[in-house]
């Protein structure tokens, strides 16, 4: 069965590691021309992408003036024709992020930032989508709101017992995270490590490669992701 456009959407949104952020120019000779530049992304539960940016960039400087950005999320790679491939625009507005949990989520997902996150002029920041306009091949061109692209409700049992889980496959399973990307996800290699958890999947890194693992159906806790973790490793071995 085809999946829905949203659930389209948020599945290409949740498996990328980095998008292109748009915003307005500021204190500039082209001052209010559109400016694309490339960052690094997570999202937290609600899907809300999440970006560590410097205050000194000048993307920051832009969203100083103008909250409002798009941030494009290309799943063409490795497609033969990359017009049949699925992307998404995200509109939306930004602020920071000041809570610990996201951030330790979107270190988790970039484990690399760890050596600049503490830079002063360096912080969190939060996109709550408003539309997204989704691209997944010819003929397959639909608008959507954030309602249509949102997740289900996160399990505040699940959010709180993230670190939990993931430290304890990453510690206890690595054998079960390396069956997960090989045999069900197609990629090669050993070490891979879990970076997070949510009530539709499991976000996957080895070194500079992220893959993301979706569950047959969402979970509303923590029993319930363990027991969907152990059906994934019963499927690979199958």
């Amino acid at each position: 069965m085809t999946d829905s456009p949203g659930t389209t959407a948020r599945r290409l949104i949740r498996a990328a590691d980095r998008a292109v952020l748009a915003t307005l120019l500021v204190r500039h000779a082209h001052a209010g021309w559109p400016y694309g530049s490339l960052v690094l992304v997570a999202t937290d539960h609600d899907l809300s992408p999440l970006l560590l940016i410097s205050q000194l960039a000048d993307h920051t400087k832009n969203i100083a003036r103008d909250a409002r950005v798009s941030l494009l999320f290309d799943g063409t790679g490795g497609a033969v024709d990359p017009l049949t491939a699925a992307r998404v625009s995200l509109l939306g507005r930004i602020a920071p992020e000041p809570a610990a949990g996201p951030r330790a989520r979107f270190l988790a997902r970039h484990p690399s930032a760890e050596s600049y996150a503490g830079f002063g002029d360096f912080g969190l920041w939060r996109v709550a989508i408003e539309a997204a306009h989704l691209v997944a091949g010819f003929g397959r061109i639909h608008w959507l709101s954030a309602v249509q692209i949102a997740p289900p409700a996160p399990p505040p049992g699940l959010v709180a017992a993230e670190p939990d889980i993931t430290a304890h496959m990453n510690a206890d399973h690595a054998d079960a995270l390396d069956l997960y990307a090989q045999r069900l996800l197609g990629r090669a290699g050993a070490g891979w490590r879990m970076t997070g958890i949510d009530a539709e999947g499991c976000d996957l890194r080895r070194e500079g490669e992220v893959a993301r693992l979706d569950f047959a159906a969402p979970v509303d806790g923590p029993d319930a992701a363990r027991a969907e973790l152990v059906r994934l490793v019963k499927a690979a071995r199958g």
